[in-house]
């Protein structure tokens, strides 16, 4: 134990001169630091009308507290989380009892001393009733590079209420438990995703690289050990059944979030549709998205994972959904049999901006639109360049994002999602209003590329 302590201890050291250098780039003079006791974050986590999460890795092993200010009356709410070397480090704290719709004000505070300095500490809780305009950023592969960070910095101007990393966030390709540490804290170390995370949700889910290797299923050895890091270092609700999987959801306002995990399960089982061809998803993930789908009310519902849901690819790759078509096929006599309106598939990892609008009427009863966002870095592969007659965008776009806005309070509601580049600029948008989602329906989504009608 006392050698775990000291790897601990010697790891903090280190990360907290990179943590130092770069939260002086982070931060407007004199405004927010944080102490070296904190290495890596904060980080805001799941926030719901009356809870939130907050996620921060430390240097020294013990009990620190966090307090969260209510800026309308003024009342407070404390948590407590302890920094172990069985966490790496990380502590999570959870806040219980907070009011709606309520910007707080947060300070971390170890052995009475207060960590935190500046007005960049805050969350604000979500609204109890689902009208509000939300802003939900998507990125995938992503490294710690230049361009990436000008990838935060966009999405920071954007200001998103939570941002959702699809994978390949970081690259790791090891399932080595040391190697797995060692990238997140290197990932999250980086100073402007750190400002960026600091009073906004971060979701998660995994692709092939930071699940362990590229192209990989779930018969991956070690793939545990992906599964422990993924757990300390990203703050999300839930991680699968609690035992195994990291699939979860988040609802925010007008739009429900699935985060789908489609590593873990893949090609270790047999299809709950098909016995003869293996599951994607694994039976037990399978029964909790099926549930959880007819249960939502969102007005929209993304269904996100690291792959991509068509075969559209560059030549030999097979790593996404149209492998499994049996799968995807079910999928979509789902949302056909029980009239669920309103699903949009996202997807990330083939270093090309993508849009498609499946022909799923016949199944699902509508166009069920696909949007692809890669790559946050600058490594575009153009052979991904290939043909699909679902396809209504393409663009090899480096260093990019999606920002979805969901207008809740519309009539209908609309979906509005526009990909950015690392200047700020949109060159591509599309919105669907929600009945151009729904059984039965044939309207066209309005779509524009650089400004333009098409």
């Amino acid at each position: 134990m006392k050698k775990s302590l000291l790897v601990l201890m010697l790891s903090a050291l280190i990360a907290a001169g990179q943590q130092s250098d770069a939260d002086k780039a982070s931060a407007p003079r004199g405004q927010s630091r944080v102490n070296q006791q904190l290495t890596h974050g904060p980080v805001i986590g799941h926030v719901t009308p009356t809870s939130a999460l907050v996620w921060a890795r430390c240097s020294e092993p013990g009990e620190y507290q966090l307090t969260a200010r209510s800026q309308g009356d003024g009342k407070s709410v404390t948590a407590k989380g302890r920094s172990t070397a069985e966490r790496d480090g990380c502590v999570l704290w959870r806040l219980d009892g907070l009011s709606p719709g309520t910007r707080y004000d947060y300070q971390i505070a170890f052995d009475g001393q207060e960590l935190l300095q500046g007005n960049d500490f805050y969350f604000t809780t979500d609204e109890k009733e689902p009208t509000t305009t939300v802003r939900v950023a998507f990125g995938s592969c992503a490294r710690e590079d230049e361009g990436s960070s000008a990838v935060w910095r966009q999405m920071y101007a954007a200001d998103p209420h939570a941002v959702v990393l699809l994978g390949d966030t970081p690259y790791i390709d090891s399932t080595d438990l040391a190697v797995q540490r060692r990238r997140y804290a290197e990932f999250a170390a980086v100073a402007d995703f750190r400002r960026l995370l600091r009073n906004r949700s971060l979701y998660s889910t995994w692709d092939d690289h930071d699940f362990g290797r590229n192209d990989t299923d779930g018969n991956l050895p070690g793939k545990e050990n992906s599964r422990r890091a993924f757990m300390e270092y990203r703050p999300n609700p839930s991680f699968g059944d609690g035992r195994t999987g990291i699939y979860t959801k988040f609802r925010r306002s007008g739009v429900d979030v699935f985060l789908l995990d489609t590593r873990t399960f893949a090609a270790t089982e047999p299809s709950p549709f098909d016995e003869d061809h293996p599951s994607l998803l694994g039976k037990q993930q399978w029964q909790w998205l099926r549930r959880e789908l007819k249960a939502s009310t969102a007005p929209f519902k993304l269904l996100a994972c690291g792959m991509i849901w068509n075969g559209a690819v560059r030549p030999g790759k097979r790593d996404h959904w149209a492998t499994y078509p049996h799968e995807r096929q079910a999928l979509f006599d789902f949302i056909g049999e029980e009239r669920i309106a309103g699903v949009i598939l996202v997807g990330g990892d083939i270093h090309r901006t993508r849009v498609l609008r499946h022909k799923t009427n016949d199944r699902a009863g509508y166009q069920i639109p696909e949007l692809i966002t890669s790559p946050i870095h600058d490594g575009v592969i153009k052979t991904a360049n290939a043909p699909h007659p679902a396809l209504i965008h393409d663009s090899g776009q480096p260093n990019t994002f999606l920002l979805v806005t969901v207008v809740g309070n519309a009539e209908p509601a609309q979906l509005n999602a526009k990909f950015l580049d690392k200047d700020g600029q949109a060159f591509f948008e599309v919105t669907f209003g929600e009945q151009e989602l729904g059984a039965g329906d044939d309207h066209q989504a309005t779509a524009s590329t650089a400004g333009s009608s098409r």
